[in-house]
């Protein structure tokens, strides 16, 4: 099967693309690396579209250094995340979570932007920014907006974007000396969506522990990193997570086997975290 006819329209400028979107209404749909959009024109999940193709927007690629921040580019390809020194350096999480996305051809196409646009709850890279507490820049005529990373995410394959918006940067605090950053997920072959994956930060005395593949979002395990962050034994986080997720049944597994998987990520996580891996070093 093949995409219906659909209207295509390429950008230069962002001025260019909030012309486009008005022009389009709801019809309009961002083009960045295609992996996902494209997919689904082609099984005619989505029709009746106008695509923006926005690739060569340079202001919107890149990553910059921001004193205390990083300022991650919408349009920055996800091999580019893995090849970065600053993203290894101060964002390690970004960096461990490349190779486990899908397959190479992907990660040469795929952009960071795009990924978090689309808000798959199994991608590895919105847990990651929930994680990390990262903000998203939502970008429209009226300007920018930032969006904390925990509420950008509200539903399947749904964001906080308003109407006219679109995703332009993703703002990262770099890691504090002593932090641990990393991302565990278990998965039936290499470069399949995880059945249940975690990303873990531990900075000071606190915990952010972000689920994927566990519901309809990323999902923050507040109660288990409340346990942890108390000085609660682990069987205890464990048993907390139950208060924090309630994991679909599907083809890959049932509910209680993500759950099982949920619990064995944590006592994973935990000894990850509490090994003394520096910062920056990858998975």
């Amino acid at each position: 099967m093949k995409a219906s006819k659909v209207a295509y329209g390429r950008a230069e400028t962002l001025d260019d693309v909030f012309g486009l979107m008005d022009e389009a209404g709801e019809r309009a749909r961002i083009l960045a690396g295609g992996q996902s959009l494209v997919a689904a024109l082609n099984l005619r999940l989505d029709e009746d579209v106008a695509l923006i193709d926005i690739n060569r927007i340079q202001e919107l690629s890149g990553i910059a250094d921001r004193d205390d921040a990083l300022r991650i580019g919408a349009l920055t390809r996800h091999v580019d995340l893995g090849a970065s020194t600053l993203i290894a350096e101060h964002a390690p999480l970004l960096h461990q979570a490349v190779p486990l996305i899908a397959h190479a051809a992907i990660r040469c196409r795929g952009t960071i932007g795009g990924s978090l646009a689309n808000a798959d709850p199994a991608a590895e890279l919105a847990a990651c920014v929930v994680a990390l507490d990262a903000e998203i820049v939502a970008t429209s005529r009226a300007g920018e907006r930032r969006i904390p990373a925990s509420r950008f995410f509200t539903g399947l394959f749904d964001t906080a974007l308003r109407p006219g918006e679109l995703i332009s940067a993703i703002i990262v605090r770099k890691a504090e000396p002593g932090e641990r950053q990393r991302i565990l997920e278990l998965a039936r072959r290499s470069g399949d969506f995880a059945i249940v994956g975690l990303a873990g930060v531990r900075r000071g005395q606190s915990t952010r522990l972000a689920y994927f593949g566990a519901g309809d979002t990323p999902i923050l395990a507040t109660n288990a990193m409340k346990a942890l962050d108390a000085g609660a034994t682990l069987d205890a986080a464990v048993a907390a997570l139950s208060n924090d997720l309630d994991p679909p049944s599907d083809a890959n597994g049932s509910a209680r086997y993500r759950m099982h998987l949920a619990a064995v990520l944590l006592r994973r996580m935990v000894a990850e975290l509490s090994s003394g891996s520096h910062v920056g070093m990858a998975a």
